[in-house]
């Protein structure tokens, strides 16, 4: 069984994210979303356990998609899932860079982990988990970048 984790803080979940695991699904028998709880990402606007169940609302109808969430390094929980791969997510050219250093971190920890990056359609390439809470901050609509339920949540947390 060809098991992937997909790491991030998924603060909140977005379209984006989901359309790199419905990719990811046709590539993987098991994708296992790992929320990180020990990100540089200083304003974390829900908690682990509101983040757990908006991705496992968003997943509900996936079922070779578990949830799970970690901290420490990200080889190590791929460990310990029994994971060959870890999924990225590219939008734009600025995350590569990024990306590309963490991977081959990541490789130079654990060369059994392979990072396997995907990109998004053309219509998610400009949203972000961080640009969804600012918009939602202020009142602005949402609801084509996050699944109903996320923003429902969205709304709850800045009323």
């Amino acid at each position: 069984m060809k098991i992937a984790i997909y790491p991030g803080t998924f603060d909140p979940i977005t379209n984006g994210h989901m359309d790199i695991v419905e990719r990811a699904v046709h590539i993987f028998d098991r994708i296992i979303i790992s929320i990180a709880l020990n990100s540089e990402k200083g304003n974390i606007l829900f908690s682990e356990k509101e983040r757990k169940n908006l991705v496992q609302k968003s997943v509900s109808g996936m079922p070779e998609v578990k949830i799970d969430s970690f901290r420490g390094l990200m080889v190590d929980h791929a460990v310990k899932h029994s994971a060959c791969a870890a999924i990225r997510g590219l939008r734009v050219l600025s995350d590569f860079e990024f990306e590309f250093k963490m991977a081959l971190m990541n490789r130079s920890l654990n060369e059994e982990v392979s990072t396997v990056f995907l990109m998004p359609h053309s219509k998610y390439t400009h949203i972000s988990s961080s640009m969804v809470r600012e918009v939602a901050s202020f009142g602005g609509d949402v609801s084509e970048y996050v699944p109903k339920h996320v923003n429902e949540a969205l709304k709850i947390k800045y009323k």
